[in-house]
């Protein structure tokens, strides 16, 4: 994809290489840090993504003004759990998503989402879960999954969970699969520094310190 920003500099919208891969990680950690939690972990998990067999190279896209790489979206497989009867069907999801903190707030993220979304929807994939902020997510179709009676794992079932998201990228998507009712799970793969500390930590310190803060807004602050 090739079209003009606002000030008529030139963005491109290509697959991410693999020279492309440090760069990419870094503007992850650039983008995340201190916003879901002291530091961030989103880097360490595409940087550990690329060989997992749920991730869809298809769709790891970079975005690209004046020969910059200035956003980053991933694509991974994921799966539904819709009763002892149907079993486990497959499904997909995204993230993370970055924009370079120079760039946040001017239209860079939804453009690239919306990008991504066009290709995914090209590919045949019907039907997305993610985790993220209604308030921006809705402007690219997303809505709460418990609308489409989508629950998510670690809520109760009748639970209207704001940051889990579901759009239908095929209209009829879910009706034509038979699903009236099910669980989503996060792939096992975006958990990745969690179960592996010290694998996290290691690959960390291969970058400059950054100072991690505790702020309000992130997951599990308290005042």
């Amino acid at each position: 994809m090739n079209t003009k920003s606002a000030h008529g500099s030139a963005i491109f919208i290509r697959k991410e290489t693999p020279k492309d891969y440090r760069e990419v990680e870094n503007l992850t950690r650039e983008a995340f840090w201190n916003v879901y939690r002291p530091g961030c972990t989103e880097h360490y998990v595409l940087n550990q993504y690329r060989t997992n067999p749920d991730f869809i190279p298809e769709l790891d896209l970079v975005m690209e003004m004046d020969d910059k790489i200035i956003g980053h979206v991933m694509f991974s497989k994921a799966s539904l759990c819709a009763g002892a009867e149907a079993g486990t069907i497959p499904s997909w999801t995204f993230g993370p998503i970055s924009i370079h903190p120079d760039y946040k707030r001017k239209g860079y993220g939804l453009m690239l989402l919306q990008y991504a979304l066009e290709k995914a929807r090209a590919m045949g994939i019907g039907f997305l879960c993610m985790e993220g902020n209604i308030d921006f997510y809705r402007h690219a179709g997303f809505g709460l999954a418990s609308k489409l009676n989508i629950h998510y794992h670690a809520e109760p079932k009748d639970a209207e969970v704001p940051y889990f998201l579901a759009q239908e990228l095929i209209p009829g998507w879910l009706q034509n699969n038979g699903i009236t009712e099910a669980t989503y799970c996060p792939p096992k793969g975006y958990f990745v520094a969690d179960e592996n500390p010290e694998a996290y930590e290691a690959y960390e310190a291969t970058f400059p310190q950054k100072v991690k803060l505790r702020l309000p807004g992130q997951l599990g602050y308290e005042e």
